[in-house]
């Protein structure tokens, strides 16, 4: 955001209406904690709580081993054993044993998944229910921690966010995404670049060995050290030199598929992103993406307890830890020197990091502002050019938002709009006031696009209305019009006048409008009547519904809390969101 020296802007009279914010999280203003559900499961028709797991588990397992310690006696098996140990012997060691730079990389990985786990956990509890379909239908969700949506009453997607504990979530209060996704993003940016190096260091040493499968044999070399394993006789442990043909496959799909499906499926989660690749965002929509997005996580949390599982079950812990933080093979205590200070330093980030985090708010805000803003501004350029069909109109389109209570609104919702003017002013050579009837007589325009909530939420709408590029035309902004603010009749949850600024280049993207139409229909008052902004390549609490009037601007660092939008000042949420 540029701050330009010149006199004080004169903005519209809605301006005025505007509140600003405090820096930190105020919780006595902030959405009620709401506690949520066991997670279930859908099979089928029916819904199971994810707690059965545990005793199935271990019923799985006690017969996992007795069916591996009956095997291990018969004769076939034995000689099976013999031929395959767990590693092929033709697949050269490593000599280099445990250098710094991988051992650095594996404290990095550990202390970023830490806070990448918390606060992808934030973001699922803003909309706490998984799909298959394109769209977000109450009853076609496979997975869920929250109860049935309500019927009967509205029920928007903010109510349907649920609380996660602080020790858990980051921050751990109910509907912070905004806060959350700074964590998230910020910190998968360190993850990817710490993946990056590890890539280039692992193929250029002999380390590549250890994860990477050169031979097939590797694969029935696998299933004997997993016979091992359930048997409770555990295989020679020859990490120092060689992982095993279970611990390198399982490394394998962890490195090189687990962990670059995280980054694409989050990607894909992306209005920019998935609206300008055609039929790849088509086919894995952002539902999908977020359920496989979701299915990467629980590889990760498996590996994770499998992994520490197996440090402390296959022989001497030291030896383990020696190898992997101290970078020496032997049956010291050099390793837990090292273990028990980076462990403790996790553990107490992992404890300040909620209180710090509600605190701070807009510190974590700009934080992630600047480290990830570029990445955001650079997707904007991303023309959001795929639409879709009337078949793909989803038969459910969540509500949101909090809807005018004016006698000004109601007046007009009585009339139906036949008294609405929208003001068009600011920095412009034709100051603009349109009613709802002047507004259809300029060339209408119809898509069919994908909304992308960002609590995680989509659904698909066909959508008529007014190119902004021709009320551009129409008003002509000055030199100096950098932005467009919209300005609503609602207020927002905190009080004060909603609105939200948007770049003067992003409104003359041909797919941005302003919506009278959806599904063929004048737009409900629910969802935005008289007039809801579209722009396909943002997220959409971006979309202003209920829109009163439009100004442009040449900054917007005096308007509100000067963050951008509403949700920038009081839910610190970022002014660009096409990510």
């Amino acid at each position: 955001m540029n701050k330009l020296s010149r006199a004080p802007a004169v903005h519209d009279s809605l301006a005025a209406k505007l509140s600003s914010a405090d820096d930190r999280v105020l919780l006595s203003h902030w959405l009620p904690p709401q506690e949520g559900i066991i997670p279930r499961i859908r099979i089928g028709k029916r819904w199971f709580n994810m707690l059965w797991a545990l005793p199935i588990a271990f019923v799985l397992l006690v017969a996992a081993v007795a069916v591996a310690q009956a095997l291990r006696q018969l004769p076939d098996v034995q000689e099976w054993l013999v031929g395959y140990p767990g590693a092929p012997a033709s697949v050269a060691a490593v000599t280099s044993g445990f250098p710094l730079w991988l051992r650095a990389q594996h404290f990095l990985n550990l202390l970023f998944m830490a806070f990448i786990i918390r606060s992808g956990i934030q973001i699922l509890a803003d909309h706490p229910r998984l799909y298959w379909r394109r769209d977000c239908t109450p009853g076609t969700d496979w997975f869920r921690f929250q109860k049935p949506v309500p019927t009967g009453r509205v029920w928007t997607a903010k109510d349907d966010s649920v609380t996660v504990p602080g020790w858990l979530g980051l921050p751990g209060i109910r509907h912070s995404i905004g806060l959350a996704r700074w964590w998230h993003f910020s910190v998968n940016l360190l993850w990817t670049v710490n993946g990056v190096a590890f890539y280039a260091l692992l193929f250029s040493t002999g380390q590549w060995r250890r994860l990477v499968p050169t031979t097939w044999a590797v694969f029935l070399n696998a299933a004997s050290t997993a016979l091992q394993y359930a048997s409770l006789n555990f295989p020679p442990d020859h990490s120092w030199t060689q992982y095993n043909s279970l611990q390198l496959l399982v490394y394998f799909i962890t490195v090189f598929i687990a962990a670059p499906t995280s980054i694409i499926t989050g990607l894909l989660q992306s209005p920019a992103i998935s609206n300008h690749i055609g039929w790849v965002g088509r086919v894995v929509n952002r539902q999908r993406a977020r359920s496989i997005h979701f299915l990467a996580l629980w590889w990760f949390l498996l590996f994770i307890l499998a992994h520490v599982t197996l440090v402390f079950m296959t022989g001497p812990a030291r030896v383990s830890l020696n190898m992997m933080w101290a970078g020496v093979n032997d049956s010291s205590w050099s390793g837990f020197a090292v273990f028990v200070p980076l462990i403790t330093l996790v553990a107490l980030l992992w404890w300040r990091a909620s209180p710090f985090t509600i605190r701070h708010a807009r510190l974590v805000q700009k934080t992630g502002e600047f480290m990830i803003g570029w990445i955001k501004g650079f997707a904007e350029w991303w023309s959001p050019n795929s639409q879709l069909t009337e078949q793909d109109i989803s038969p459910y389109f969540w509500p949101n938002g909090t809807t005018p209570a004016s006698a000004e609104f109601d007046g007009l919702v009585a009339t139906e709009f036949a008294g609405y003017q929208l003001r068009v002013d600011g920095l412009v050579e034709h100051t603009q006031s349109l009613s709802l009837a002047e507004l259809r007589t300029i060339a209408k325009q119809e898509q069919i696009t994908t909304h992308f909530c960002i609590q995680g939420w989509s659904g698909v709408a066909k959508w008529g209305g007014v190119p902004m590029r021709s009320i551009i035309d129409l008003v002509r902004p000055t030199a100096d019009a950098r932005y467009v603010v919209f300005y609503s009749f609602a207020d927002g949850a905190d009080g004060g006048r909603y609105y939200d600024v948007h770049k003067l280049s992003n409104m003359r993207h041909e797919l941005t409008i302003l919506a009278y139409e959806m599904n063929g229909g004048p737009v409900s008052v629910l969802h935005g009547a008289p007039l809801r902004l579209r722009c396909e390549n943002e997220l959409g609490f971006k979309m202003v519904k209920w829109i009163a009037a439009i100004e442009f601007v040449a900054d917007f660092a005096d308007l509100g809390a000067g963050q951008g939008g509403y949700n920038e000042d009081h839910e610190f949420y970022g002014y660009r969101m096409p990510i």
